[in-house]
């Protein structure tokens, strides 16, 4: 996209990158995740800590496929319960790339937990870490050399935190978070209303098992988004689980911003799981785009997920965990 006029799909996914950075109303700015279910500690700091092990998940995700400059992310958490599982802590790391806009992150989490029940736990989480943000801007060709907004590149480190409640059990959680709380301002360049700040994203999520049978048990899920100045986005999930091992999912995403051609319909998805052994677990999701973008050829997104967990002993492996 290096000088390169804004034309065609460059042009939309250098707006779309606009959209991102300056906050405006329908944008969202936060990273997406189709296997969000198995990968809640980057959505919600109260999560850390949950599985009672140490377990560690990586994911990359390479949206839109076939268009230069998609939206490419890669993501890394780790967490884990101490003094006797009352406190869970955890860290995050992640890039996220958007054509000529370049986000890094790193965020340690804190959750103090609450036995509320036999099997049952409240959590309240916080995080704290900083986002590294870089923007070429001044390397696109606008057509415009006068355009302020373009006059120079944006290349911050700025601070911030967040917050998140989380109760769970073996069979089911729910939970909401706000990641980052802070609206730093991202450009120097102030365009009223449509200043570039980072924008509150706030999450609630929830999922529960039913055994349908000795080997068989259905996981429905559902993340609900929420942008400031923006309409509720969410995702729904139904993950079908054979002996434990093999997970077989479909998802439904709705967008919060109507961006390609008025529609809100985003993503139908289907989801692959596979529990190599206790500790190793393999993902795959395969999302088929609704929206206008399959007219430009970005019809599919791709997402890989890797997780594995270090047990304290072999009883803290052989139940099953499900979230």
């Amino acid at each position: 996209m290096t000088r390169r006029s804004l034309r065609g799909i460059g042009t939309s996914l250098l707006l779309l990158a606009l959209l991102i950075g300056s906050g405006r109303v329908q944008a969202q700015q936060d990273k997406m995740f189709s296997q969000y279910m198995f990968n809640l500690m980057a959505l919600n700091p109260a999560y850390a800590g949950s599985r009672d092990v140490l377990s560690m998940t990586g994911l990359y995700r390479n949206q839109w496929g076939g268009i230069e400059g998609a939206p490419q992310t890669a993501t890394f958490t780790i967490d884990m319960p101490i003094n006797r599982e009352r406190v869970g802590v955890g860290l995050q790391l992640y890039n996220d790339r958007i054509g000529e806009w370049n986000e890094t992150g790193a965020f340690a989490s804190y959750a103090f937990r609450i036995k509320v029940g036999e099997r049952s736990t409240l959590a309240l989480g916080l995080q704290g870490g900083a986002v590294s943000l870089r923007w070429n801007l001044a390397e696109v060709a606008t057509g415009n050399p006068n355009d302020p907004s373009f006059a120079q590149n944006i290349a911050k480190v700025l601070p911030n935190f967040g917050t998140g409640i989380y109760l769970s059990n073996d069979r089911s959680y729910i939970g909401v978070s706000v990641p980052q709380l802070i609206k730093n301002k991202i450009s120097d360049y102030d365009s009223g209303p449509n200043r570039a700040v980072q924008r509150r994203h706030a999450y609630a999520m929830a999922g529960f098992v039913i055994g349908l049978g000795p080997s068989l048990k259905l996981k429905p899920s559902i993340l609900a988004k929420y942008a400031e100045s923006s309409p509720l986005g969410f995702d729904g999930n139904l993950n079908l689980w054979i002996a434990d091992r093999v997970g077989l999912g479909v998802s439904y995403r709705r967008n919060q911003f109507n961006t390609f051609g008025g529609s809100t319909n985003d993503a139908i998805v289907g989801i692959v799981e596979i529990q190599l052994s206790d500790q190793l677990r393999l993902g795959y999701a395969y999302d088929r785009m609704l929206n206008n973008l399959r007219t430009v050829g970005g019809q599919n997104s791709h997402e890989f997920m890797l997780r594995y967990e270090f047990g304290y002993g072999k009883n803290k492996i052989l139940t099953p965990r499900y979230f």
